[in-house]
């Protein structure tokens, strides 16, 4: 089942980062990312955060599931969706131990013949 945008603007809302918190819409499905950094992905209308330490300490009880076919286990953190405050935490410092994704290379100009 494919994750409904309410869904999706109801974790941006709870979140409260503004315009920091963005997502692309892949297959049906979310990654939302925090100042270009991947954090979560939204998946059958479920919150998967990257596993880290930041989650492993701060929500160590989340359960844990793939938030597709074939992906290893993210913690599931749909409960912290009454928790604003440790949702907020939990993404910002997820954020800040992931790598800044890679920059793009330009695709190389075909030569004039």
């Amino acid at each position: 089942m494919a994750t409904e945008s309410s869904f999706v603007e109801y974790v941006f809302e709870t979140a409260r980062l503004g315009a920091r918190l963005t997502y692309k819409k892949m297959f049906g499905e979310y990654a939302l990312y925090l100042d270009e950094k991947v954090v979560a992905f939204a998946c059958d209308n479920s919150l998967f955060i990257k596993p880290s330490q930041a989650v492993a300490s701060l929500a160590p009880d989340l359960p844990q599931g793939p938030p597709y076919p074939g992906a290893k286990d993210y913690p599931i953190a749909d409960e912290l969706l009454d928790d604003p405050e440790l949702l907020r935490r939990v993404i910002e410092e997820t954020a800040a131990l992931m790598p800044l994704p890679k920059p793009k290379k330009k695709p190389a100009k075909a030569a004039l013949t």
